[in-house]
């Protein structure tokens, strides 16, 4: 009854084509995040048959939207391919969004590929105080879910201008009137904790998706790679006396992981287990960390 193929890792890096050329070292440094493990190898074993595959489902969906609208005899408007990607806090979703970009425009020069993450669609922190959810952040409620649907409607409906509001970790906060704009890219990939959850209008965002993805991992590892992160970060971004975190800056290290501990436990991890991880069926690929960081599994929705 299992609705996917499981595709070993060993079985999964043979599918790429070299048709996209691997990343230089100096590249990967640049889009390898805080703590999870990016190399060439791992690039060349999982990244590049998944880049191989996205274009694939590219080609087919222009194809379609071209047949489609001679049928229809409409005129065919410019419309992004939208790839969802979704999991838990501190599984790597950004890296895994960032390098999916970089190959995919690598492979082909005149695709265009914008990222845009959910967290700019969090209410911003005065607001979630007013609901008495700021310790809720992540968590369904806190997210203007009407406009992260307007956004993504928006996008498919082929706009020639869409905006995002924008979040700046640094600040913790949505920042006022700053926008990212979007004007009709061929790839949008849309990241964040939420994207594959049910919505409350009977429309869900994952509804506009042409493809989507789940990045999974254990819970035990994530909860390392959590305090973890939090642990650099405390020697790295939260030394900026702007910088939100800045208070947990000089924490002893047995200070700092328990602090990490009581985020986790309390924040990050009852969502992931009241709100993401039931999402990760619905993906139509799931990448399976192991402790290391590395993808060990592939898990693709059969056709």
């Amino acid at each position: 009854m299992d609705p996917f193929v499981r595709i070993p890792r060993e079985d999964w890096a043979p599918l790429a084509t070299w048709q996209t050329r691997p990343l230089s070292e100096a590249e990967v440094a640049r889009l390898q995040g805080v703590v999870d493990k990016l190399d060439i190898p791992e690039i060349e074993a999982v990244y590049l048959p998944l880049a191989r595959l996205l274009r694939l489902r590219i080609d087919a969906a222009r194809k379609l939207a071209r047949e489609t609208a001679e049928f229809l005899g409409h005129e065919r408007h410019r419309v992004p391919f939208v790839i969802g990607l979704a999991g838990s806090v501190a599984v790597g979703k950004s890296t895994a969004a960032r390098v999916l970009g970089c190959l995919l425009e690598r492979g082909r020069p005149a695709l265009t590929v914008a990222r845009v993450t959910t967290d700019g669609f969090l209410y911003p922190n005065a607001e979630l105080e007013r609901r008495g959810i700021l310790r809720r952040k992540g968590f369904p409620e806190s997210y203007d879910q009407r406009g992260l649907l307007g956004f993504v409607a928006a996008l498919k409906s082929g706009e020639p201008r869409v905006t995002a509001p924008v979040y700046s970790h640094q600040h913790y906060d949505v920042v006022p009137g700053e926008e990212l704009v979007l004007e009709q890219p061929d790839v949008a990939i849309i990241e964040g904790l939420n994207v594959l959850q049910s919505g409350t209008t009977g429309v869900f965002v994952s509804d506009f998706f042409d493809f989507s993805l789940y990045v999974d991992a254990d819970i035990a590892d994530l909860r390392a790679w959590y305090v973890a992160r939090f642990e650099r970060l405390r020697r790295t971004a939260f030394q900026d006396p702007d910088d939100h975190f800045h208070r947990f800056a000089h924490l002893t290290d047995d200070e700092a992981r328990a602090v990490a501990l009581s985020y986790w436990t309390e924040i990050n991890e009852v969502n992931l287990r009241e709100n993401i991880l039931g999402t990760r069926e619905r993906a139509d690929l799931i990448l399976e960390k192991g402790p290391d960081h590395t993808i060990r599994e592939v898990r693709l929705r059969k056709a």
